[in-house]
């Protein structure tokens, strides 16, 4: 509810200035009413001004409420944001560790392929060396070879020729074949190697993950088997403290037990462990001790009556 300060103000400065012109009038009942009718103005003004203060205290009642969840909202995004960075960064590390391990099978693999290929080629020039011995020491053979097919028919050189370049043909194409088939073979194994180096990568990386559950349940298990510990020094400390008191009390049954005995001029009858049996005993002395101070206390009034 809105309050007219103007209006208020108004009445406030009219009810202090009336008194002048009423006084001039000399009209005191119609001056009564007029300070009544004042007041009551004033009294509904108050009311509202103290509901607008109540709804201004409640609006900022929720304000401050609306701030709270807000401020708590932002804690809680805050909290995501980073759960969210950190596995960003678990995501980088996972990967960088997939690249490098990637990068260092490929490595080893091109080292392999450059040391097969040296063996290749040292082989090669020691294949060609001995080539090369056979082919000096078979040199005479095919001088005597070249003359005598230089003595017999064209006819003849020509057909071995052309049977010569089919066999050579059917070779070739053989040859081909035979590689065709290797280069296959070896696409094959390498997907197949290709895909064990992943299927590795992966068990690599879920016995990563199986390492890093056990440490933090070994860690679990340290802390619980501390926890224990403690707790087990409390008892044995609590024991400790039990034995010490048992054994003092022990030792002061004892004392009355022997007091008892001395008292009644007996010897010691039971035995030094025989607790309860002590115990007993004392019990019954003190009985037999009430029951005689009972009987004084009975008997001394009978004695002084007479």
């Amino acid at each position: 509810m809105a309050v007219a300060w103007e209006e208020y103000f108004r009445l406030v400065f009219s009810e202090k200035a009336q008194p002048k012109s009423l006084e001039q009038t000399g009209d005191d009942s119609s001056v009564l009413q007029l300070i009544l009718e004042k007041k009551e103005e004033l009294a509904v003004a108050d009311l509202g001004l103290q509901a607008q203060k109540k709804e201004y205290r409640s609006t900022i009642e929720s304000v401050n409420q609306r701030w709270r969840e807000l401020e708590q909202k932002g804690q809680e995004l805050q909290g995501s944001v980073i759960s969210y960075d950190k596995f960003l960064k678990e995501v980088e590390a996972r990967r960088a560790a997939r690249k490098a391990i990637e990068e260092r099978k490929i490595t080893g693999n091109l080292d392999a392929e450059l040391r097969q290929l040296r063996t290749q080629l040292k082989e090669l020039r020691l294949q060609r060396a001995r080539l090369q011995r056979k082919v000096q020491r078979l040199e005479p053979c095919a001088r005597i070879l070249k003359r005598a097919l230089e003595k017999r028919p064209v006819f003849e050189e020509v057909s071995d020729l052309v049977a010569r370049f089919e066999t050579l043909v059917s070779t070739k194409a053989a040859l081909k074949l035979a590689e065709q088939k290797r280069l296959v073979e070896m696409e094959s194994t390498r997907a197949q190697l290709l895909s064990l180096q992943s299927e590795k990568q992966d068990e690599m990386l879920n016995l990563n993950q199986q390492r890093t559950q056990l440490v933090e349940q070994l860690e679990a298990a340290r802390k619980h088997r501390q926890q224990w510990e403690s707790k087990w020094t409390e008892i044995l400390n609590s024991a400790s403290e039990k034995t010490l008191l048992l054994g003092c009390a022990r030792m002061a049954v004892l004392n009355l037990y022997h007091l008892v005995r001395l008292q009644q001029g007996r010897r010691q009858t039971l035995d030094v462990k025989d607790v309860e049996g002590q115990l007993e005993e004392v019990k019954r002395f003190i009985m037999s001790i009430s029951a005689t101070l009972a009987n004084l206390a009975l008997a001394q009034p009978t004695a002084t009556a007479s």
